[in-house]
């Protein structure tokens, strides 16, 4: 197992990619924290993971929230002693938070914009702002920034 006695952040887990990618990372050995804002989808990962025999457990995180990502970060380290991977894979395209949008630039309201840009970019420079100091600290530890069209 390639990732045997690892921990791995997995933001946007409860569905998806990030879904597919905790259940990876978990049949790969290494203990999975799964941070998204949607409980149910969040649980549900867990469930699948542990019905593999993998070792996952869910943290409520809104990526765009300074001191929800601090929490994440903080919660990792207490339950599991440090961060070896993290997965920032959290994101959202401009039809998931309207789901009317014309997707287009004079048809994006600019409140939409910000929340697009808050979850695709913020959450991912926050995430890495407070796991890599425990990083620094191991002197280890892998960030992979995920991007999709889905």
């Amino acid at each position: 197992m390639k990732l045997q006695d690892r921990v791995a952040i997995i933001t946007g887990a409860g569905s998806g990619i990030g879904r597919a990618a905790a259940q990876l990372f978990s049949r790969e050995g290494a203990r999975v924290v799964v941070a998204d804002i949607d409980p149910i989808g969040g649980e549900e990962t867990v469930r699948k993971v542990r019905a593999e025999g993998g070792e996952a457990v869910f943290f409520e995180t809104d990526v765009t929230i300074s001191d929800a990502v601090q929490a994440a970060v903080s919660k990792t380290i207490s339950q599991f002693g440090k961060i070896d991977i993290l997965y920032n894979c959290a994101g959202v395209d401009i039809f998931i938070i309207n789901p009317k949008a014309d997707g287009t630039v004079v048809g994006t309201r600019e409140e939409e914009w910000d929340r697009l840009l808050a979850i695709n970019l913020k959450g991912t420079f926050l995430f890495c702002k407070y796991a890599l100091p425990h990083m620094m600290k191991q002197r280890r530890g892998v960030i992979i920034n995920m991007g999709s069209e889905y």
